[in-house]
């Protein structure tokens, strides 16, 4: 009686969070999918029901199929990019816990997960520049020729996974450095006694243990890429703010859809997609992780 009285208790304690969560979250994804299967332009109250064409036209669209591939190229290069580098400089800080400068690399780190992200993507628009960047400038001493970084299809994709991965970066050192923490000190010495080297260590001993780390920060890291938006708008915008085309990715087609062309339902079944592609690899990387933890 007493246990079904605390659970009864814990129930409604809860439930005001449930309830805001439920509003806030499922509630959107509730009507996104509603409104994917009806065509609506936003200004009529009518909303009639037109099944699956939604998707069936998604599947000829040459823009949606641009948007697709680009924001698949950059959240996976971001991925590439963030794990084996957090994963490196977050051993190295943990090595200098004793050094009077580790909060200073910690902070160092962590600045650009936490910096606006408009005026830093203003600031890598200027470093990526045709004309005044300073990496042309750079590269220039080597004798390359200046780039077009912001203006070819293929270096400004390259540039939008640079801005990404250099504000992914922090976060994902934060959580490797606490898992390092957390990492029994015993077996280091007892692989430091066999005559294991600190490359042997990080390698057998720090990856298997870190891998619940490595999923969490690879599921956040995977989604945060696939709903990149500003970092692509504000690096191929033209002199006048318009929004280049070089870079084209899911969440600026969905808004294109909905605010200029009055789809809202067609943008509504691009957001369905983006939904399930992030589930299905959310799931696989679940799997992978756990089956290759179970295994070792």
């Amino acid at each position: 009686m007493l246990t079904r009285k605390r659970w009864i208790f814990a129930m409604l304690a809860i439930l005001p969070t449930l309830a805001i969560f439920a509003w806030v979250r499922m509630y959107p994804i509730a009507d996104t999918l509603r409104l994917s299967l009806h065509k609506w332009d936003i200004l009529s109250k009518k909303k009639p029901f037109i099944g699956l064409a939604n998707f069936q036209e998604l599947m000829g669209d040459r823009l949606f199929q641009e948007a697709l591939l680009n924001t698949t190229i950059i959240a996976f290069g971001v991925l590439i990019i963030t794990i084996p580098s957090a994963m490196v400089i977050a051993a190295l800080i943990f090595h200098r816990t004793r050094s009077r400068f580790a909060g200073f690399y910690e902070t160092a780190v962590f600045i650009p997960h936490v910096v606006s992200l408009v005026p830093a993507a203003m600031a890598w628009k200027w470093i990526f520049d045709a004309r005044l960047g300073p990496l042309n400038a750079f590269l220039g001493l080597f004798g390359i020729q200046p780039q077009a970084w912001l203006f070819d299809p293929v270096l400004s994709v390259v540039c939008v996974i640079v801005l990404c991965s250099w504000q992914a970066l922090g976060y994902a050192v934060l959580i490797y450095i606490v898992g390092f923490k957390s990492l029994p000190v015993s077996l280091y010495e007892a692989a430091k006694l066999d005559g294991a080297s600190g490359p042997q260590s990080f390698w057998f001993l720090s990856i298997p243990m870190l891998k619940p780390i490595t999923l969490y920060v690879s599921v956040v890291t995977l989604v945060s890429g696939f709903n990149v938006y500003a970092q692509a708008f504000v690096l191929a915008s033209d002199a006048q703010g318009a929004p280049g085309r070089q870079v084209r990715v899911l969440v600026l087609d969905m808004l294109e859809n909905s605010f200029r062309n009055y789809r809202v339902g067609y943008a509504a079944s691009e957001a369905v997609v983006l939904l399930a592609i992030v589930l299905v690899l959310t799931l696989i990387q679940f799997t992978l992780l756990r089956e290759k933890g179970g295994r070792s």
